[in-house]
Parts: C-alpha cells; sequence; structure tokens
C-alpha cells in the first residue's frame, strides 16, 4: 500500500481552517466579539507553540455549533466553505493531490481540526480516508464538546494512522507513506515515514528538514 498523508492547515490551505470557522462565527453574530477574539488566538498561538490543550479548545470551538444546532451549523458550514474555504483552495494544492491520485495512492488528510469543520474541506480535495479530531456526541447525535478516542494533534497523529492501518491488518513499517506538512507539531509522523515534506514550513521546521536532508516545499510560493 502507497499512502499520501496530508496535514491540512497552512499546508493545503494557506489558512487555518479552525480558527477561520471561529473568525466566520464572529461575523454571523454567533459569539461574543469582546471575549471570542481573543480567546480564539490565545488557543492560535499554543497550538504555534506546541502547547495547546486540544481538550479545551474543543470545547471552546464546538460551543457555538452546539449552541445553534445540527441544522443551523450544517447551513452555516455550507456558506463558510463558498465564502471561505473554496477561494482558498488554489491549483498548486489540488494539482499536488492529483498527482498521489494519479499514482493510485491512497489520500490521507490527517488533521488536529475537527471532523465538522474539516470533513467537507477533505471532500473538496477528494481524500479517500479523513483522520481527524473526532467529536464525541451523545444519544440524540449531538456534540458534547468532548473529544471522542485518540485526539490527533502531535503524536496523536502518528496514533490515528496507526489505528487506521491496523484496522486493516496493517502497520506502518509494510505502507510507503509521503507526508505533507508545514508544523512542528506535525515532527513525530514526519519522523515515522519514507517520505516527509516539509511544506510551506516554519522556520524551525525548516532548518530540521535541511538537516535530515528531507523535501521542502513551498506550494504556495508566487513567482
Amino acid at each position: 500500500m502507497k499512502l499520501a498523508l496530508f496535514d491540512l492547515d497552512h499546508t493545503l490551505l494557506p489558512l487555518d481552517s479552525d480558527q477561520s470557522w471561529g473568525e466566520f462565527t464572529l461575523s454571523l453574530g454567533w459569539v461574543d466579539p469582546d471575549t471570542f477574539q481573543a480567546k480564539n488566538n490565545g488557543f492560535y498561538a499554543d497550538y504555534q507553540a506546541g502547547c495547546l490543550d486540544i481538550h479545551d479548545y474543543v470545547r471552546f470551538s464546538t460551543a457555538a455549533v452546539r449552541e445553534k444546532g445540527p441544522v443551523a451549523a450544517s447551513a452555516a458550514h455550507a456558506l463558510f466553505m463558498e465564502r471561505v474555504i473554496r477561494p482558498a483552495i488554489l491549483p498548486a494544492a489540488l494539482d499536488l493531490v492529483e498527482q498521489h491520485r494519479r499514482r493510485g495512492e491512497r489520500l490521507v488528510m490527517v488533521t488536529a481540526t475537527n471532523e465538522f469543520v474539516t470533513r467537507p474541506i477533505a471532500e473538496a480535495f477528494g481524500m479517500d480516508v479523513l483522520l481527524a479530531v473526532e467529536l464525541e456526541r451523545d444519544a440524540q447525535g449531538h456534540f458534547t464538546g468532548e473529544i471522542a478516542g485518540v485526539p490527533s494533534l502531535r503524536e496523536g497523529k502518528v496514533t490515528r494512522v496507526q489505528q487506521w492501518l491496523a484496522a486493516q491488518g496493517k502497520h506502518l513499517n509494510d505502507v510507503h507513506a509521503t507526508f505533507y506538512s508545514d508544523s512542528m507539531n506535525d515532527l513525530p509522523l514526519l519522523e515515522q515515514v519514507q517520505q516527509p515534506v516539509v511544506t510551506n514550513g516554519s522556520a524551525a521546521l525548516r532548518q530540521i528538514a535541511q538537516e535530515r536532508d528531507w523535501r521542502i516545499l513551498d506550494l504556495f510560493e508566487t513567482p
């Protein structure tokens, strides 16, 4: 089996989908502007610094969706896709995914953003598999604000890929995997695959790539 693994935010998209969704709910008037922006930016800073409490963040980031309910949330996400995400899906990213599709590789999006935000995005990219933060649901199928299973963040991405492969009777050692990511948070998974590709990488991750002779790709580099 050959796998093409893709981080999402700042890798395939030139933005952070989770943070952008939060800002979109702010534009809809779903959240308190006096407190939301500061908290949202604070969580994003923690993510960049590698110290995000993913459980606290998911409770915060899903609060508006849980309050408004699934029908309103689904309609809002459709607008989010139309106004924010689809204009940000650039030809270079689609071409990269298509190269791996033509080679017959399984396309897997592995993201620390939750499944509600990312599933339509994964579908827009034509992914075969989405490994995102899974959200716990109550007896009525509504999100509770908690995470189900292992969150796909830092070492959790390795665990989630291993769990997915194990369900098919395979291990990471049994497959040839390429992984594209921009973030130091993804170093654990980059170190586990045969073809790590630092994509639109941070300065710290670029330095590691240079030291280890990993490929560096600037997907959104302008001429």
